[in-house]
């Protein structure tokens, strides 16, 4: 590793693995963002690798980033046993999810049979055995997914043939965190959205939960999608709520020569129930500024100021 970083790393819950703080979410070089190209993109991760990111969270419906990561580790590029790969089962059969309406289209399987044909259609395409951990990727209705034969019972049944080594769920309603919690069959969880600068519903019950039970937990938008990394917002939509208060905290970090992306991510880290924060970069500088931004800690009354600010 670079001995430019001192990159934070913990134990992510009772997998036992332990991940940086700022695992490298491949939606990031998906071409959702910005066309990355094959090359470029074995040339980051190989960077992540050295600067010690080497946790990917992955999921077919994150752009091509998938075949991406394929790409790198069929090149010889990385090593299979120096990454942490974990993955997401999407229940949609259309992976473009991100640009679908839901409202408008209903090709949804929450069964096991498709749960464990998804795993092995990404296994093959990554070019590996085993997962280290697979979720279930943020569901409709969390019912389904618990029945007999639904796709928590096509996960276990994944980990009992030793294709991933993990299992858990990723998604957003706490109310679906909680009931899944309460199965005991959880290793690991992402929650999204709901723990950041801007709110921390998920310390209310989700998080206590997920470490009461030695649950490794995953914390989605600690950056709330690039709004709190304190780049220039101004040509954004003036009105949204969110520019408006991102702004302003963008404007307190400038006047006290403060990085907004440091205060936003090591506030998250304060919480050693937290175990990694996954953020997608588009190319070095942006993997270069959240490492930086973990690996140099700021004064705690830095934060504790910022805290009582009202924005």
């Amino acid at each position: 590793m670079s001995q430019s970083f001192n990159l934070p790393r913990r134990r992510w819950g009772k997998s036992e693995l332990s991940i940086p703080v700022v695992p490298f979410g491949t939606q990031g070089f998906g071409n959702h963002f910005g066309p990355v190209s094959d090359d470029e993109a074995c040339g980051l991760i190989r960077f992540a690798v050295d600067i010690g990111v080497n946790h990917f969270d992955t999921a077919l419906c994150y752009g091509d980033s998938q075949r991406k990561l394929g790409v790198a580790l069929k090149r010889g590029v990385i090593q299979r046993e120096e990454v942490i790969i974990s993955a997401r089962v999407c229940g949609e059969r259309r992976y473009e999810w991100d640009r679908l309406d839901y409202s408008q289209h209903s090709d949804i399987d929450y069964s096991a049979d498709y749960a464990i044909a998804n795993a092995e259609k990404q296994l093959e395409l990554l070019g590996i055995d085993y997962f280290d951990a697979l979720s279930i990727h943020d569901p409709r209705d969390i019912n389904p997914t618990l029945e007999k034969d639904g796709t928590l019972s096509g996960l276990l049944k994944l980990k009992d043939r030793g294709l991933t080594r993990n299992l858990g769920y990723a998604m957003n309603p706490h109310t679906f965190h909680l009931k899944v919690i309460e199965t005991g069959e959880l290793d690991v969880l992402l929650t999204f959205n709901d723990f950041n600068l801007f709110g921390q519903t998920a310390t209310e019950q989700v998080i206590p939960a997920a470490a009461e039970r030695d649950i490794g937990v995953l914390n989605g938008w600690s950056i709330k999608r690039g709004l709190l990394t304190g780049i220039d917002l101004s040509d954004k939509d003036p009105n949204n709520e969110e520019v408006k208060r991102a702004t302003q905290m963008r404007q307190w970090c400038l006047e006290r020569e403060v990085s907004l992306l440091a205060v936003a991510l090591q506030f998250c880290m304060r919480d050693q129930r937290v175990h990694g924060n996954p953020i997608g970069s588009l190319n070095r500088q942006q993997l270069e500024s959240n490492v930086r931004a973990v690996s140099d800690p700021l004064p705690g009354e830095v934060i504790d100021d910022f805290l009582q600010q009202e924005f």
